[in-house]
């Protein structure tokens, strides 16, 4: 190893986050998208079809706090899957303000094939891929959102514009500042 390689260890791989996390979110949506087109199904569709399973009965609103999703959208769905026989819609006697969700068996018996159907899926993206690649992979994506989670309500954004710079700004010193509250 030479001198300038032990000073300059090459490019910070965090710097190509912004683009790898993309692809591989691609990569994994699409092709759901892909797979669970023919059931007349999205991936959102099958992640809340697949909470549902893993609760047992659950009420949208808790569903909204684990989906990606505003709970506008969680409702939209949930009205869909319904309407497809998919889910099943119970209130509850001493509140019947609350409702619960759960699987038809219909829904039981689509989501035990679609997810038979994303296990083939994801072991051929993960092909090649050792365990011990897989478990860095997931400690490290589960960190990554961890992180996120603690500084997602302090994460604040300066750009010339905001710091009074205005539509006038020299766009050659144009910047954007990170800082955390």
């Amino acid at each position: 190893m030479t001198q300038q390689s032990q000073s300059n260890p090459g490019p910070d791989p965090r710097a190509d986050m912004g683009n790898l996390v993309p692809d591989l979110a691609y990569a994994v949506d699409h092709g759901i998208a892909l797979l669970v087109a023919p059931y007349d199904l999205t991936p959102i569709d099958v992640r809340l079809l697949t909470l549902c399973r893993r609760m047992g009965e659950c009420t949208a609103t808790q569903l909204a706090r684990l989906l990606p999703v505003d709970a506008g959208r969680v409702s939209r769905v949930v009205n869909t899957l319904v309407a497809n026989d998919l889910l099943l819609r119970r209130r509850l006697r001493d509140d019947r303000r609350v409702i619960m969700l759960r699987l038809t068996p219909q829904g039981e018996e689509v989501i035990d094939e679609i997810t038979r159907i994303l296990q083939e899926y994801f072991g051929r993206l993960t092909l090649g891929l050792g365990a011990g690649e897989l478990d860095s992979f997931t400690t490290v994506a589960q960190r990554i959102v961890a992180n996120y989670a603690e500084i997602s309500g302090s994460l604040q954004v300066s750009t010339p514009q905001s710091r009074g710079g205005g539509a006038l700004a020299d766009p050659q010193s144009e910047s954007v500042t990170l800082r955390f509250r």
